[in-house]
C-alpha cells in the first residue's frame, strides 16, 4: 500500500532540510512548506499522512493552521514543533487534536522515532490493546481524533494495566483538565508526581494548576527516562464531555 507523504511546515529553511533528511530512512515521501498558507495549499492538492507543524510562524500562525487542518481533515495526525519545553497554547492544541510535541533543538533520531510512533498508532485496535504502552498510544490516537470520552476510558485502563507508571496519571489529568475538572485533574497530576518525583511533566502541571500566576500551559510528557517505581490505584470513571 502506498504511504501518504509527510509534510513539514516551518519557516526556517535549515529546520525543513534537517527534518527532511532525518526522515529519509523511513522511505516515506516528504514535502515541505515555509508557512501556513503554503501548507494548506499543498494539503488541498493531495492527502498527507502526517504533518510536522511549527507553532511560531509569520503570517498564519501554527495554531490557526492546526485549527483549519482539523476542521478540514479531522483524521490528520499532527506533531507540534516548539522551541520551548512547554507549549503555551497546549490546552487549546490538545482540544484540537494535537497531542505530540517535539522541542527544538532535536536530533534526527528523535524525529524518526516520533514519526514512526505516531504512524504506528493507526494499526492499533481497541480489542487487542491490553498492555500499558499500547493503551497509552491508543489514548493519544483518540485524543488526535478528539474522541475525549474514549481517551479518558483508555487512559484509565492504562492506569489499571500498570499502576506504577506516572505517564498515564499525568495524561488522564490533562484529559480531566480539558473536560473542565481542574481539581480532579490536580489529584492525578499529584498521583503521578507521588509515584515518581523526577517526572517533570506531572510536577509542571501540578504547579501550574495550583498557582494563579502560572496559566495557559500543560505538559503532556512523557520524559521516557522518567519511569515510576511506586504503586498507585486506578482512576474512577468520568462522564461524557
Amino acid at each position: 500500500m502506498e504511504k501518504k507523504p509527510i509534510l513539514i511546515v516551518d519557516d526556517e529553511k535549515n529546520i525543513r532540510l534537517t527534518m527532511s533528511q532525518s526522515l529519509e530512512s523511513l522511505e516515506i515521501p516528504v514535502q515541505t512548506a515555509a508557512n501556513g498558507e503554503e501548507a494548506l495549499r499543498k494539503m488541498r492538492a493531495e492527502p498527507f499522512g502526517l504533518v510536522f507543524l511549527d507553532l511560531k510562524m509569520p503570517g498564519l500562525d501554527g495554531m490557526e493552521v492546526l485549527r483549519r487542518i482539523k476542521d478540514n481533515w479531522p483524521g490528520m495526525r499532527v506533531i507540534i514543533i516548539t522551541a520551548h519545553g512547554t507549549v503555551e497554547s497546549a490546552v487549546e492544541a490538545m482540544k484540537l487534536g494535537a497531542v505530540d510535541f517535539i522541542q527544538k533543538p532535536f536530533s534526527p533520531g528523535e524525529i524518526r522515532e516520533l514519526a514512526s510512533l505516531v504512524l504506528a498508532r493507526e494499526t492499533l485496535a481497541a480489542e487487542n490493546s491490553a498492555d500499558y504502552r499500547s493503551l497509552i498510544e491508543l489514548t493519544k490516537r483518540y485524543i488526535s481524533d478528539r474522541s475525549f470520552a474514549a481517551a479518558r476510558e483508555t487512559a484509565q485502563k492504562a492506569i489499571a494495566a500498570d499502576p506504577a507508571q506516572p505517564e498515564a496519571y499525568n495524561l488522564f489529568g490533562a484529559l480531566l483538565e480539558i473536560k473542565g475538572d481542574r481539581l480532579e485533574a490536580q489529584k492525578f497530576y499529584r498521583a503521578a508526581w507521588d509515584i515518581d518525583p523526577t517526572f517533570k511533566s506531572a510536577r509542571a502541571n501540578l504547579e501550574r494548576t495550583t498557582s494563579w500566576d502560572k496559566i495557559g500551559k500543560i505538559d503532556l510528557g512523557p520524559d521516557r527516562k522518567d519511569a515510576g517505581t511506586k504503586s498507585k490505584n486506578g482512576a474512577r470513571d468520568q462522564d461524557e464531555k
